[in-house]
C-alpha cells in the first residue's frame, strides 16, 4: 500500500513521514506533499491507498482535498489532522466519508489506530470484489455468453494449449473432452429475416435450445452464432451412445430440429452435418469446408440436411491456417507487440515445412501476406517500406525473397528487425517531443496552473503516462522540475530585479506570497529578502 502525508507545515510532514515504522502496518511507500496541488499531483501519478492531511493550509483546505480526492477515486480513505475541535469541520469531514479527525499532535496510538482502520476498510471493500462467490456468480451469469465467446475463437482458428483447454471446459461447465465431435451448421432460412433488428437473437438463442433438447438424449451441444450468421452446433457423443447407429441418429436428430422449429418458430433452416472429426484439433478445418459446403456446393437450395463429405475425398489443397488464424501479423504489428509478430512468424514457416514444401504457391501466399502487412504498417507510420529495406526491397521486387521457404524466412525475419529498430526510434523522438513541449509550456505560464493534470490536458496524455514517460526521458519528475523551474526563476528575479518579493511569488505561481516564503527557506535556508541582500548586484539593470 501506498500512503501521503500533506501539511503545509513540514515539519508535520517530514517528522510523520520519516520517523513512524508504516511498514509495520504494511505501508510500503509514504509520500510527502506540502500544499494540496502537491498532493493531487501525486495521487494523478502514484497509486495511493490513503491520505493524511491538515485540514487548514494555503489555497485549498484539507476538506476540500478530500472533495478532490472523490472525484477521482471513491475507495481512497482520508484522515484529517487539525490544530483546531470544530465541529464544522468535524462534521465535514465525516460528511466526506473521511475515516478518521485527529486533533495534533495525535498520540502514534491515535494515529496508527486510524491509518489500521483504513486499511481494514479497503481490506474488506477489496475482498468483496475480489471475492470467489463474487466472482462465482458473475461466470454464472455470463456463462452463456463465455462458452459462446469460446466456441467462436476455436471456428475462427484461435489456438489454445491442451492445458488452456481443459481448464476452460472446466471452468465453463462444458462436458466436452478431447476426442471425436461433429459439427452442425444450421442457417435460418428467409422467413426469419423479418426478426432481424427485433428479436432475432431470441430466435437463435431458442433454436439451440431446441437443438440441445432433440440431440440431448445421445450428444453434448454447445451451440454459437457465427461470423457468417450460421448457428454453429458442435455435438460430442456420449459414451453409452456410440456404436448405435450416430450417423442415422444424427441425420434424423436434425430433421427433426427442422420440423419442431417449422411448428413453433414458423421458420424453416438448412442443415450441413461434418463427418466426425477430432476435437479441438480439426474443429477450424471442418468449420471451414462446411461453411464453403455452404457457398459452393448447395448454392440456391434450401430447407436440406446434408452430410459434407469428408475434407481429404473433396479438397486436394488447402490454405496456410496460421498465416490467416487470429491475431493477424497487421494488428500485431500495430499493437508494437514485436515478440508476438515473430513468434507468429515461426508459426506460419514451421506450417509451410510441416505442410507445404513443396508448394511454391503456399511461400507466395505467405510471402505476399507478410510484405502487404509490412507496407501497411510503414505507411501507417509515414514512410515507404523501400525507404526502410534499401537493398532488401530488390528481393522483393524481383521476386527472389519468395523464391523458397528458406530465402522468405531470411527476408521476413531481416525485415521485422528493421521495422521494430525504426518503431524503438520513433518511439524515442515522441517521447523527446512530449518533454520539450511541456517544457516550453512550463516555462511559458508558470504563473498559471502548471499542475500535472494540466500539463496532461496540454499534451493529451494520462497524467500516470505522462509522469512516466517524463521520468524515464529526464529522470527527473513532472512536478520535480516544476518546483525547480519556479525556484531557479525566483533567484533570477531576485538577483537581477527590483520587483516585490509579493509579485515575483505572483509570477512564479505561488498566490500566497507567505507559503512562498516558506518553500523557498525550506529550499535554500534562508528569506528571499535575506538571499537578495546576499547577492545583492550594485550595477544591476533593473
Amino acid at each position: 500500500m501506498q500512503m501521503i502525508i500533506v501539511d503545509d507545515e513540514a515539519h508535520w510532514v517530514d517528522n510523520l513521514s520519516t520517523t513512524k515504522p508504516w511498514h509495520t502496518l504494511g505501508i510500503e511507500l509514504v509520500h510527502k506533499a506540502y500544499s494540496a496541488q502537491e498532493a493531487l499531483g501525486i495521487l494523478d501519478a502514484y497509486p495511493i491507498d490513503i491520505v493524511i492531511s491538515d485540514v487548514l493550509m494555503p489555497e485549498m483546505t484539507g476538506i476540500e482535498l478530500i472533495e478532490k480526492i472523490r472525484e477521482r477515486d471513491k475507495k481512497i480513505k482520508c484522515i484529517i489532522l487539525s490544530g483546531y475541535s470544530d465541529y464544522e469541520y468535524t462534521k465535514e469531514a465525516l460528511r466526506n466519508q473521511a475515516v478518521d479527525y485527529l486533533l495534533k499532535p495525535p498520540t502514534d496510538n491515535d494515529l496508527f489506530s486510524a491509518v489500521r482502520s483504513a486499511i481494514d476498510q479497503l481490506k474488506s471493500e477489496w475482498e468483496n470484489i475480489t471475492s470467489y462467490e463474487r466472482m462465482g456468480n458473475i461466470l454464472r451469469d455470463n456463462l452463456p455468453l463465455l462458452r459462446g465467446q469460446l466456441l467462436q475463437s476455436a471456428l475462427r482458428g484461435e489456438r489454445l494449449s491442451m492445458e488452456e483447454w481443459e481448464r476452460k471446459l472446466e471452468n465453463y461447465s462444458l462436458p466436452f473432452n478431447f476426442g471425436n465431435c461433429a459439427l452442425m451448421l444450421v442457417r435460418m432460412e428467409e422467413e426469419f429475416e423479418q426478426y432481424r433488428n427485433k428479436g432475432q437473437h431470441l430466435l437463435e438463442y431458442a433454436i439451440i435450445n431446441i437443438a440441445e433438447e432433440i440431440f440431448g438424449d445421445f450428444a453434448y451441444v454447445w451451440g454459437v452464432k457465427d461470423d457468417y450468421g450460421y448457428l454453429s452446433i458442435l455435438l460430442q457423443f456420449k459414451e453409452e451412445s456410440l456404436g448405435i447407429g450416430i450417423d442415422m441418429s444424427m441425420e434424423k436428430s436434425a430433421m427433426q430440429l427442422q420440423s419442431k422449429v417449422k411448428q413453433f418458430l414458423k421458420g424453416t433452416l438448412s442443415i450441413v452435418l461434418s463427418e466426425p472429426f477430432p476435437f479441438p484439433d480439426r474443429l477450424s478445418d471442418r468449420y471451414r469446408h462446411a461453411v464453403a459446403h455452404f457457398r459452393q456446393i448447395v448454392g440456391d437450395e434450401r430447407e436440406f440436411v446434408m452430410r459434407a463429405s469428408d475434407l481429404d475425398n473433396s479438397m486436394s489443397c488447402g490454405v496456410l491456417d496460421t498465416v490467416h488464424a487470429p491475431p493477424g501479423l497487421k494488428n500485431l504489428l500495430e499493437a508494437g507487440r514485436w515478440e508476438s509478430a515473430e513468434e507468429k512468424l515461426s508459426h506460419i514457416f514451421a506450417e509451410l515445412e510441416a505442410k507445404w514444401s513443396y508448394s511454391w504457391e503456399h511461400c507466395l501466399e505467405a510471402g505476399y501476406m507478410i510484405a502487404s502487412s509490412y507496407t501497411y504498417y510503414c505507411h501507417r507510420n509515414g514512410y515507404m517500406l523501400e525507404g526502410l529495406l534499401e537493398q532488401d526491397f530488390q528481393l522483393l521486387q524481383t521476386g527472389e525473397a519468395f523464391a523458397s521457404i528458406g530465402k522468405l524466412r531470411s527476408w521476413s525475419f531481416d525485415a521485422l528487425g528493421k521495422l521494430k529498430e525504426r518503431a524503438s526510434e520513433d518511439v524515442k523522438d515522441i517521447r523527446s517531443v512530449y518533454v520539450k513541449k511541456i517544457q516550453r509550456f512550463v516555462e511559458s505560464n508558470l504563473h498559471l496552473d502548471v499542475s500535472l493534470r494540466a500539463l496532461a490536458d496540454h499534451v493529451n496524455l494520462h497524467p500516470t503516462h505522462l509522469s512516466k514517460l517524463y521520468k524515464y526521458e529526464t529522470g527527473e519528475g513532472v512536478s520535480e522540475f516544476v518546483f525547480r523551474l519556479r525556484m531557479e526563476t525566483a533567484c533570477h528575479k531576485l538577483k537581477t530585479t527590483d520587483k516585490k518579493v509579493y509579485e515575483i511569488s505572483a509570477e512564479i505561481g505561488y498566490l500566497d506570497p507567505a507559503y512562498f516564503i516558506k518553500v523557498f527557506k525550506r529550499q535554500f535556508g534562508t528569506t528571499p529578502q535575506e538571499f537578495r541582500e546576499a547577492h545583492e548586484q550594485p550595477n544591476r539593470v533593473l
